[in-house]
């Protein structure tokens, strides 16, 4: 390949970049604006949230490792695979999704912890408040797709709720004081 082929070739390619995606739905610009922005702060905050899992996953310890150690990971599994059904439901309304993890942190509403050490029970009750604040996320979410008639992402956001509610009660069940 000459020269000239390959400045050509690296024309054509910079003028991909530059067509937008137009993806095309049935809704209007104003609904796909507002869903998608909202789907992309879920998707932030699900990140956000994955990771913290994660991070009290590695390292959590105490006499109750092995269970919390589990627990945590099981729930950090779900919240990885939430991600890939947000972003694909933001494409399908026709907008975009996010780009970076520094994307990431400009929109996400879950604080990071990065404490050396979080003890066990801290550990627990953040993740029980933060699952409990993604809850009312989620309903807000449901209610702009209600608002504007997207039905699938509002059926979605139902499961959603209902995984978020489980992870909570574990959580809160787990970190509930027994004795007399």
């Amino acid at each position: 390949m000459g020269k000239s082929e390959s400045k050509s070739d690296l024309k054509k390619a910079a003028e991909k970049r530059k067509a937008p995606l137009a993806t095309p739905s049935d809704l209007g610009d104003n609904a796909v604006r507002d869903l998608t922005g909202a789907l992309n702060e879920t998707l932030a905050d699900v990140f956000a949230l994955y990771f913290k899992t994660k991070n009290f996953h590695w390292h959590v310890s105490g006499p109750h490792f092995r269970d919390y150690h589990l627990m945590l990971d099981e729930q950090a599994g779900e919240l990885l695979a939430l991600t890939d059904v947000i972003a694909e439901r933001a494409r399908k309304l026709g907008g975009t999704t996010l780009r970076s993890v520094g994307h990431i942190g400009r929109l996400q509403r879950v604080e990071d912890n990065d404490a050396d050490y979080v003890s066990p029970s801290d550990m627990i009750a953040e993740l029980r408040d933060d699952n409990k604040d993604m809850v009312g996320h989620f309903r807000g979410l449901k209610e702009l797709a209600d608002e504007h008639r997207d039905f699938a992402t509002s059926a979605l956001v139902d499961t959603w709720i209902d995984e978020a509610e489980k992870r909570h009660w574990f959580l809160f069940e787990v970190s509930r004081q027994t004795g007399p």
